[in-house]
């Protein structure tokens, strides 16, 4: 068996993952990172695309922000089309000027996977088995195997970034592990397009046939989704039957429409709720997907990894550095109350754009009038905003 040694090992190379590395670089904190895919595998997977403003601001002091500054869609606000009714919710204005930036998380991956490898810090891709052992004793380990070899890091801590199907989660006893999920009845079918952004900023749209969200991705592709089943057969959506469903979803009485064009990628997402709680036990820190989901409504999945590692990151090098170890005491709290903030307010844009065949006709007008109300009261507005550009990371 082959070892190494390093002071954090990190299991997953994904955006938590990475830039848990690139922090720990720049603090002259030593990681070995760890995944079980190719490098290929892990940019090109079709993920969330809306940054918040703390993690626009993360990108940038981590050193990976020039391509996302000259790339990225800054938009100061989003539309919500409630029955053909669409009002612009002007966020930066009622925020103090956060707003948000439409930038894939292919292209956080890019940034920090080229980060890593000028740092000259070690990326392992395609590990086979990697297990967390010992991780209530002084000196964790993290087994794998790489090329039919086994491996063995011998580190201080691991970090969980390895995502909601990872191994890291699975390690921590059972009678210290509580979780709490939600899932949903519905999915989102979605589809890449080349086809330039009709809207200069994002439109959520509630219809009577259900929700459909109109994206981007760069100035000549676009990301749409519609709700359907969560079991939904693709081979029942032809690309004219996805365009019909979508214009009609986000028809309304100013005359926007999307602009159609070809379909390059669909798929089906399940939609879920999940939160482990506590997101340490012992020498094992859990970040992102490994600790939470939160329905992709409203856009803090890549944002709650990206806080969550920032704030780990500050704890390894206060303990690190000076032998603190209390910010490794209070990690999971603290990313917690974030959390749970984050798992109200996707809990509450997929209730409320969604539509639900449990529920009565009572419950869908309801709906309607509460998303009148965020379109027309400053105080709801308010509340959605901040929300939605996210709250700074301290």
């Amino acid at each position: 068996m082959k070892t190494l040694r390093t002071q954090v090992a990190i299991v997953g190379a994904g955006p938590a993952g990475l830039m848990l590395g690139q922090l720990l670089h720049l603090a002259g904190i030593d990681s070995v990172i760890v995944e079980a895919r190719t490098l290929e595998y892990v940019i090109e997977r079709v993920r969330a695309g809306v940054l918040e403003q703390s993690s626009v601001d993360l990108m940038i002091e981590a050193g990976v922000g020039d391509r996302l500054r000259r790339d990225a869609l800054f938009h100061d606000g989003v539309y919500l089309n409630v029955l053909g009714e669409r009002r612009r919710i002007d966020m930066a204005s009622l925020t103090g000027g956060r707003r948000i930036a439409v930038y894939g998380q292919n292209e956080v991956v890019k940034d920090l996977a080229q980060a890593r490898k000028d740092s000259g810090r070690p990326v392992l891709f395609e590990v086979a088995d990697a297990r967390a052992h010992d991780i209530d004793s002084p000196r964790p380990r993290l087994r794998f195997t790489k090329d039919g070899e086994a491996h063995e890091i011998a580190c201080e801590f691991i970090a969980g970034c390895d995502g909601f199907h990872g191994t890291c989660r699975g390690t921590i006893p059972g009678e210290s592990l509580r979780t709490y999920e939600r899932v949903y009845p519905f999915g989102w079918l979605g589809i890449l397009a080349n086809a330039p952004p009709s809207s200069p900023e994002l439109v959520y749209s509630l219809h009577e046939r259900g929700f459909a969200l109109f994206s981007m991705r760069s100035s000549s592709v676009t990301r749409l989704y519609l709700q359907c089943a969560p079991d939904e057969n693709l081979a029942e959506w032809p690309d004219e039957r996805i365009w019909e469903e979508l214009v009609a979803r986000h028809q309304n009485t100013d005359g926007w429409t999307p602009a159609t064009g070809t379909i390059t990628q669909r798929g089906v997402t399940e939609m879920r709720s999940f939160v482990a709680e506590p997101m340490r036990f012992g020498r094992l820190f859990l970040a992102g997907d490994a600790a939470h989901i939160v329905p992709p409504t409203g856009a803090k999945g890549l944002n709650l990894a990206l806080a969550d590692v920032w704030r780990l990151s500050r704890a390894f090098t206060e303990y690190f550095r000076a032998g603190r170890s209390d910010l490794l005491d209070r990690y999971s709290d603290e990313c917690l109350r974030r959390v749970w903030r984050a798992q109200w307010f996707a809990w509450w844009m997929t209730s409320i754009l969604h539509r639900d065949d449990a529920r009565n006709s009572f419950d869908f007008r309801r709906q309607v009038a509460e998303l009148h109300d965020v379109t027309s009261s400053r105080a709801a507005m308010t509340t959605f905003a901040e929300h939605y550009v996210g709250p700074p990371l301290e």
